[in-house]
């Protein structure tokens, strides 16, 4: 399922998250856009599974963060496990209210609070393959030109009137 519906409020979210997720991700993006990261929600991997962000980064590498809410959360959610062989660095995001502990060592770390985050814990580099690299990058350029193109359109208005709004 797409993220992308005509017709919704936002074309951009697509409401399955919960409030204490989306501040979880809105801190997160805010960190990793400071960090020079190119940032996308919910993008489908050729496995099939939807990963909460991924990042491309200055250098080129693939970063994947997991938002947990909860240690209920984290304790029935086992598909973060096959994201590294999608991803250079695999980090767990979470805020305030959940046990640090939780989470494992070998993945990276960072707490949100909804305004910014911390990388708490950095996560060991476990790089890509070329061909999987190409792949990815690929698609995340992809699904973010076509996400920009249906936030575009859902605007309502037309060249003309975008340009007279900003003159």
């Amino acid at each position: 399922m797409t993220i992308i519906r005509l017709g919704a409020v936002s074309p951009l979210i697509d409401g399955r998250q919960s409030q204490r997720a989306m501040m979880v991700r809105r801190g997160v993006q805010i960190l990793l856009s400071d960090m020079r990261h190119s940032v996308l929600p919910e993008l489908t991997l050729a496995s099939g599974r939807r990963v909460d962000l991924i990042s491309l980064s200055p250098k080129g590498e693939i970063w994947i963060v997991e938002i947990k809410t909860s240690v209920e959360d984290f304790r029935v959610d086992r598909k973060w496990q096959e994201y590294r062989e999608f991803s250079d660095r695999l980090f767990f995001a979470t805020h305030r209210d959940v046990p640090l502990e939780i989470f494992p060592e070998d993945c990276g770390l960072i707490l949100s609070d909804g305004y910014g985050a911390h990388l708490l814990r950095d996560a060991p580099e476990h790089r890509l393959a070329a061909s999987s690299r190409k792949a990815l990058t690929l698609s995340f350029a992809r699904t973010a030109a076509q996400r920009l193109l249906v936030a575009e359109w859902a605007t309502g208005q037309s060249f003309e009137d975008a340009e007279t709004t900003e003159n």
